[in-house]
């Protein structure tokens, strides 16, 4: 457009420093952050700001995928222990605890005083309180119990059909991190200050929860088509009715407890899901040998052409 002096403007570029600088804004600095709190993975390099923290939820889903990649990995380890399915449930038994001792327990430890303060609080100060309280009540270990009896009975179930369970592996983290991004987003924060009010300190959070659904969808749709679309749904609705039920309870919001507890109940949630519908009808793909989808083509190492991974193979 001409200028005031009968000159045009020429258009501004956009600098390579200054691209680098905002592809470390928007999406390194952020990756960097989901890493460094879902994971014990030392990636910390500083003090992350208030706005890294916000837009780091939108990384959540690549972050369950690297968690899935991981438990395909050790699944690859026992597919090629002699003889095959032997050891069904100390992989499921292992499978369980991996995601645990990576993440350091955070989840489960939120999981724990999630069950604590909801069943063991008459008032809302009481249930915020016993959030904050270190100890442990009978509510906890009875809820921390139940859960991860539910993941290894499922796990060990998908053991049978060891196509159907490393495409399970694949997906489940990824859901349940989705989750935790759709309860920052739709719901406040449920105390005056904490470590979890940096999530909301950021503009435009529905850009990252965007990006996590996209994300979550692509891989869910990739892996196990309609089925892991299904599921995604399923755990959605979940996910929102226990925030809701929660924040009832809470005052209006919600606490980092209450992410990790979601955490851990989609995760279970979403194996039971795939146990009964891969169980009873497993997807033509998996009875193929080829594996799980499109990421199962991409790793060609994992030992699919030989029956391993079929089921009409049992």
């Amino acid at each position: 457009m001409p200028g005031g002096d009968g000159h045009f403007r020429r258009g501004r570029r956009i600098r390579p420093g200054r691209r680098i600088a905002t592809l470390v804004r928007y999406v390194f600095a952020p990756l960097l952050v989901a890493l460094s709190f879902l994971t014990l993975l030392p990636v910390g390099v500083r003090e992350p700001t208030d706005a890294e923290i916000s837009r780091s939820r939108g990384w959540y889903p690549v972050v369950g995928l690297l968690y899935g990649l991981l438990l395909v990995g050790v699944l690859k380890l026992f597919v090629l222990i002699p003889p095959p399915f032997a050891y069904t449930l100390l992989a499921a038994g292992l499978l369980t605890v991996i995601p645990a001792l990576v993440n350091r327990f955070l989840h489960l430890d939120g999981l724990m005083d999630f069950c604590d303060a909801m069943w063991g609080g008459r008032t809302v100060e009481r249930r915020l309180e016993i959030m904050r309280d270190s100890r442990v009540g009978s509510f906890a270990v009875a809820g921390c119990f139940c859960v991860l009896l539910v993941k290894f009975a499922a796990l060990s179930s998908l053991a049978l059909l060891i196509g159907s369970l490393a495409a399970s592996l694949l997906v489940f983290p990824v859901i349940s991190r989705w989750c935790m991004t759709l309860l920052l987003t739709a719901f406040p924060y449920g105390r005056q200050q904490g470590i979890g009010s940096a999530f909301f300190a950021g503009r435009r959070p529905w850009l990252a929860t965007l990006l996590a659904l996209l994300t979550a969808a692509g891989v869910c749709w990739l892996t196990l088509g309609v089925v892991g679309i299904s599921v995604l749904a399923a755990s959605s609705l979940l996910a929102m009715a226990l925030g809701l039920w929660a924040a009832r309870r809470l005052g209006g919001g919600l606490t980092g407890d209450c992410y990790g507890a979601t955490n851990e109940i989609v995760e279970a949630f979403s194996l039971a899901c795939f146990t009964v519908w891969l169980g009873i009808e497993p997807p033509e793909y998996l009875d193929l040998g080829y594996g799980a989808g499109v990421f199962f083509h991409l790793l060609d190492w994992l030992p699919l052409q030989g029956g391993w991974f079929s089921y009409s193979a049992l």
